[in-house]
């Protein structure tokens, strides 16, 4: 299959996963759910569900009761995010992936709790995982079950909640405060401090939690919830490291070169607002070369893996240079 068909499909599947784990709107108070399911389904390019998914087909997963209710949760939590950094105390952005952002249509408060609420509703959707799925095929009755029956069944299980809560792991420390929200804390306190010149080491850990984590973490969680031997798993986690470094300073390159409309949200703002970036440091060539060179280093591991990711590894290559 062509990239680019195996690209749209896989955007599908990514999209009807988030999509169905949603909560229903009338399943909420007031305008919460709304609000959730206005900031998840406002389009993106899905790429975490996306990589958590194809690192799980990598490895020959085929339950989605598995890895969807993962791949969901990762896009709530990547998606609570953005609304809190939007918010008027934060980066006081009203457009968001080509649209007014969260708080702009609902207001502050409902952005605070809409964004709260998705990342604990993200780790309630992947506790889903740990429910045993129902047999779809020919059902025994009572006295044909034999012990070999029980006992396969009880070590099949045991082997799902074993893969699913080491995935589970994953999830909270690559989101929690040494992950994803450390980042977004440091980044945010530099800011509101006025401490925007930095070097690169503060700028890279800023990045390397923010951004990256949420790259390792889809990566190895497909791996895990495939029974994918440890090594591979770290070895993924040093490629989510290296592209989603590549990814973060993309970002910066886009943000200093194209316009708002063709990248969905406002550009210009880090030179507006005087932060440093790749670009501030290394100029925008210099930082799509760097870009480029963590991207090299990422595919060559992903070569290193006995898995067949021809597909993955292509994805990621993308993502360092996409134009939006």
């Amino acid at each position: 299959m062509a990239f680019d068909d195996e690209l749209r499909k896989s955007q599908e599947q990514a999209e009807q996963t988030v999509e169905r784990y949603l909560p229903e709107i009338k399943a909420s108070p007031g305008r919460l759910a709304e609000t959730m399911r206005y900031s998840v389904l406002a389009g993106g390019k899905r790429v975490r569900p996306i990589l958590l998914l194809q690192s799980y087909a990598m490895y020959g997963g085929c339950d989605d009761t598995l890895a969807g209710p993962f791949a969901a949760a990762i896009e709530m939590i990547h998606t609570s995010s953005l609304i809190h950094d939007d918010l008027p105390d934060i980066d006081n952005d009203d457009w968001r992936r080509g649209r007014k952002t969260t708080h702009a249509v609902y207001g502050p408060a409902l952005g605070i709790l809409s964004g709260d609420a998705l990342l604990n509703y993200a780790y309630e959707t992947a506790m889903k995982a740990l429910d045993e799925p129902n047999d779809a095929g020919p059902q025994k009755s009572s006295d044909e079950h034999d012990d070999t029956d029980l006992q396969t069944g009880s070590d099949k299980y045991r082997e799902r909640t074993a893969r699913a809560a080491s995935a589970l792991r994953i999830l909270m420390q690559k989101t929690g405060m040494y992950g994803m929200l450390g980042g977004q804390s440091l980044d945010v306190e530099n800011e509101k401090n006025n401490v925007l010149s930095i070097d690169r080491d503060t700028l890279d850990f800023i990045y390397l939690h923010k951004t990256a984590a949420l790259i390792e973490a889809p990566l190895m969680i497909g791996a895990v919830l495939a029974g994918a031997p440890e090594t591979d798993v770290r070895t993924l986690e040093q490629v989510g490291r290296r592209a989603g470094l590549a990814f973060q300073i993309r970002d910066d390159v886009l943000d200093a070169t194209e316009t708002t409309e063709e990248i969905g949200k406002p550009a210009g703002s880090d030179e507006k607002n005087g932060k440093t970036t790749y670009v501030t440091l290394f100029g925008a060539d210099g930082a799509a070369a760097e870009a480029e060179r963590l991207t090299e280093e990422a595919s060559a591991m992903m070569d290193s893996l006995p898995a067949a990711g021809g597909f993955l590894r292509e994805y990621l290559i993308r993502l360092a240079s996409r134009r939006k």
